[in-house]
């Protein structure tokens, strides 16, 4: 069973890959968390799961939600059984782009508990994510919502302000800093600002070499966890 920890990096293709293309990001990933030995977190469609998992050995395959339902009815919803069968270890909640009531998040939140996923819970401002992290979730994903996508970092007082916030309310909660996260170089400040991990999406598919960004991210994450006497 897999545990979060600091630092991490989350390659998050959304929906943007899907089949071969999306196995073939995880592969590289894959290759990356095992040189580096950073925890990495990989994306996929649910319909991916299964075949991406299969195919690696280090990554943790993160399925993009789940609903709060257990097995019986529930036609169209996501069952949490079966993408832990599938081989999820790990899950997004609560994105920009399919947010939950705070009941529902709750629930999924308990769901993905019992079965010993991961959960990834995105909250859009620092009194959203402080009530996220009361929730119990793994890892706080704090990022405004309007720069996502943009390539405009948070500024440092962001970061800084966001997990001092987040840590007085649960001190076991791990923050995560990505809104416009694009280059190595953002990956370095944001951890290095105190962020326990970050990730991208854009950063990391409109780069030259996506399978080089993973790695040139991967690289400055571990340097900046060095730096703050953090990696073990």
């Amino acid at each position: 069973m897999a545990k979060a920890k600091a630092p991490f990096l989350v390659v998050n293709p959304k929906s943007y890959l899907y089949g071969k293309k999306s196995l073939e990001l995880a592969l590289a990933a894959d290759k990356v968390a095992a040189d580096t030995g950073l925890q990495i977190y990989f994306t996929c469609p649910y319909a991916d799961i299964r075949m991406i998992r299969e195919n690696t050995s280090h990554v943790i395959v993160c399925a993009q939600s789940l609903d709060p339902l257990t097995p019986g009815r529930g036609m169209g919803h996501v069952l949490p059984e079966s993408l832990a069968e599938a081989g999820a270890e790990a899950v997004f909640l609560n994105h920009a782009e399919n947010p939950k009531t705070v009941t529902d998040l709750y629930k999924c939140i308990k769901r993905a508990r019992e079965l010993g996923m991961i959960t990834i819970v995105c909250a859009d401002s620092t009194t959203e994510a402080k009530a996220v992290a009361c929730l119990n979730a793994d890892i706080v994903l704090a990022e405004p919502t309007d720069l996502i996508g943009t390539g405009q970092v948070a500024d440092d007082s962001y970061t800084t302000e966001t997990v001092k916030a987040l840590q007085e309310v649960n001190p076991e909660v791990l923050v995560m800093i990505a809104s416009g996260v694009s280059t190595a170089a953002d990956c370095y400040n944001v951890v290095k600002l105190g962020a326990h991990g970050t990730g991208a999406t854009s950063g990391i598919l409109n780069a030259p070499s996506p399978a080089e960004r993973v790695r040139e991210m991967a690289e400055a994450i571990v340097e900046a966890a060095k730096e703050r006497g953090i990696w073990e």
